[in-house]
């Protein structure tokens, strides 16, 4: 059994498959997934787990290089602008239209869907490497 860190099978066995510039997707539970990512679907009930308890997760396993969130976290969801904005100082975060999110979605080689209720809390992670 694991000592620490993810103990899902599933999301633990999809982490250790990533390579450098895989993508994946950290989701709230009304993100649209298109066919094609595999996906990890945490969500329980709405709130949990939380988009910041699953990203700070992902963060402490991942080497992830940037981010892609959707300009319009900014005004609809400020708790989720500020997590995101100091987890992945400029220019690691790129702000773009929801659409644009949503349609890159399905180059992402894994979602990661939270229980998260509040809208826009997503972020595409672009993996990196710890050399």
């Amino acid at each position: 059994m694991k000592k620490s860190g993810i103990i899902n099978s599933r999301l633990s066995g999809a982490l250790a498959g990533l390579g450098h510039t895989d993508q994946v997707v950290v989701c709230d539970a009304g993100l649209p997934i298109p066919a094609g990512p595999e996906v990890v679907d945490l969500a329980f009930r709405f709130g949990i787990p939380s988009f910041a308890e699953v990203l700070a997760g992902l963060l402490d396993e991942l080497v992830v290089e940037s981010a892609v969130a959707a300009e319009e976290v900014q005004a609809a969801n400020p708790t989720a602008a500020r997590l995101l904005a100091g987890a992945f100082p400029r220019p690691a975060l790129e702000l773009v239209p929801h659409e644009e999110l949503k349609a890159r979605t399905a180059s992402a080689r894994l979602v990661v869907r939270t229980g998260e209720a509040r809208p826009y809390a997503n972020v595409l992670l672009r993996c990196g490497v710890p050399f």
